[in-house]
């Protein structure tokens, strides 16, 4: 592969995490050709704030083969109110293939945009929520690791359907138990960073079946084309670093990590 060059492989990738609202460079449409030229065959795209959850399910109900969440990122925790629950409940309530996760959800201390404790009420409100309709959870965790835990240990016995940690950059044991507990973690273009080696050290550590692959665009996009606006087509060069640093052979891994997303977001071809 050239230095310029995005792999193309013969399996098909689902992008597990992204913010299609928020990529400015190309329409949505033209994302997502461009995804599926590169072989990302499914899309998840995540809501994070209450000024956001109409424009993720809308672009999902509106195009084929992609999906979305519901859910308040711990930075936007602050704006959470009662009128943003019973609109995510009623929308739950349609049992709509397109909501996939309950999330983006969870504790960022590294910035602390919302206070810690509005971050822990609503991280638990949404827990208590993916609960009550069975869905999995789309979890951001950033310097919360003690925290973070203690939550996930309070509810990990009454979660049937578990999630993931996505964007995983938290510590050893809070991957081991995470993984213990039974949920997936995460990794993005991160991984192909030079200064990243913790990250891949936890990439190591993962079992494949509980590892999926995000882009989060448009953030972290990876080498070679860092400074770029990250999107779904570049995907395939983050399953090619996993195959890389797991010593596994690309054609091995990505019917794995498509069957892991496929399974825990229970994604339905259209």
């Amino acid at each position: 592969m050239t230095k310029k060059e995005i792999p193309l492989f013969d399996h098909p990738i689902i992008e597990t995490h992204c913010h299609l609202d928020y990529l400015k460079d190309k329409t949505i449409d033209e994302l997502i050709e461009m995804a599926h030229l590169n072989g990302v065959e499914k899309i998840i795209t995540i809501s994070v704030d209450p000024e956001n959850l109409d424009q993720a399910y809308n672009i999902a109900s509106s195009n084929n083969n992609v999906f979305c969440s519901q859910g308040i990122h711990p930075h936007e925790a602050k704006k959470f109110n009662q009128q943003t629950l019973d609109k995510i409940k009623e929308r739950l309530e349609l049992k709509s293939n397109k909501i996939v996760a309950v999330g983006e959800i969870g504790l960022d201390y590294h910035y602390n945009h919302s206070p810690k404790d509005k971050q822990i009420e609503v991280f638990e409100i949404f827990l208590n929520l993916a609960c009550e309709y069975n869905l999995p959870v789309v979890i951001h965790s950033r310097d919360a690791d003690e925290d973070m835990m203690s939550i996930l240990n309070n509810f990990q016995s009454k979660m049937k359907m578990k999630g993931v940690i996505h964007s995983f950059t938290s510590g050893v044991e809070l991957a081991k138990k995470a993984l213990d507990w039974g949920f997936h973690l995460g990794f993005n273009g991160i991984i192909t960073f030079k200064n990243a080696q913790n990250v891949r050290d936890i990439v190591e550590l993962t079992p494949l079946d509980k590892m999926l692959i995000e882009t989060d665009a448009p953030f972290l996009t990876p080498a070679p084309f860092r400074g770029r606006e990250n999107a779904p087509h570049y995907l395939p060069l983050v399953a090619q670093k996993i195959s890389e640093i797991k010593q596994v052979p690309v054609n091995e891994l990505l019917p794995i990590l498509y069957q892991n997303s496929h399974d825990l977001f229970s994604l339905k071809s259209l």
